[in-house]
């Protein structure tokens, strides 16, 4: 599958990866500000969301073919990779199945276990809520608010609108990444450990990753490294944008 991407800065390749409901768009001003001066950064949109196209296959083995074609296309034999959270399990895959193409990993606020349920609230405010009967985001935005009262979360969600021939729509494939959801939350398995550096970043307001998943990252990734970001909650690239590019830099050059 063709993916479509956005391209920042030169140098050795990093590759960042969104999570969950995301974009590349949620990347591009980090990409682009922070990361381009020292990389050939490349943000990606992951099959059934932003503007790559959707498919009714939809798991980590999937994404993974994705990604390996999108660097065979791009020229790159091997790039630093950076996940959030579905994100991030998707870098531990490759890195675990197609060590050959990583060079160093950053997981961010995922750890390699198995999770709950926790998005049942998410996929029916976005059931609920019909686009194409709003004149505007704003107007999707107050009829969200009742379901989401965070606003940050509202925002988040909303950069999946667009507007097509009907009006308003979302743009992720919901059906297919609700029918695979339980094996986005499955655990990330494997009979290879990954020897290379790997930084795993929390958010300290974040529960998705703390002590006791050491352990079970240990165990794949025997040389991590583990920080944690203060006044960070899960979405810590955009809780904190400054300081989680200088831990990430530090740890790249």
């Amino acid at each position: 599958m063709k993916l479509f991407r956005q391209s920042f800065g030169e140098g050795p390749p990093l590759l960042i990866i969104h999570g969950l409901l995301g974009a590349s768009g949620n990347w591009q001003s980090i990409a682009k500000n922070r990361f381009a001066p020292h990389f050939r950064t490349i943000t990606v949109d992951l099959r059934n969301h932003g503007k790559s196209p959707h498919s009714s296959d939809f798991a980590y083995s999937n994404m993974a073919e994705d990604i390996l074609e999108l660097m065979q296309d791009e020229g790159i034999k091997d790039a630093h990779i950076l996940g959030h959270s579905m994100g991030g399990k998707l870098a531990m895959h490759l890195a675990l199945e197609h060590q050959e193409i990583v060079d160093k990993l950053i997981v961010a606020d995922i750890a390699p276990r198995a999770y709950h349920s926790r998005h049942e609230a998410i996929f029916r405010a976005l059931h609920e809520v019909q686009p194409p009967l709003f004149d505007s985001r704003a107007e999707v935005d107050a009829a969200m608010q009742h379901m989401i009262p965070e606003p940050g979360l509202r925002q988040f969600l909303l950069k999946n609108l667009h507007r097509n021939d009907s009006g308003l729509a979302w743009k992720m494939n919901l059906s297919a990444i609700e029918s695979h959801y339980s094996d986005i939350l499955s655990e990330v398995e494997s009979w290879e450990v990954f020897e290379g550096d790997v930084l795993f970043i929390r958010g300290e307001r974040s529960d998705y990753l703390s002590e006791s998943d050491v352990p079970a990252i240990r165990a794949l990734f025997p040389f991590a490294e583990h920080v944690s970001m203060p006044e960070a909650g899960h979405w810590l690239h955009a809780d904190n944008p400054t300081l989680f590019a200088d831990l990430a830099l530090s740890f790249l050059l």
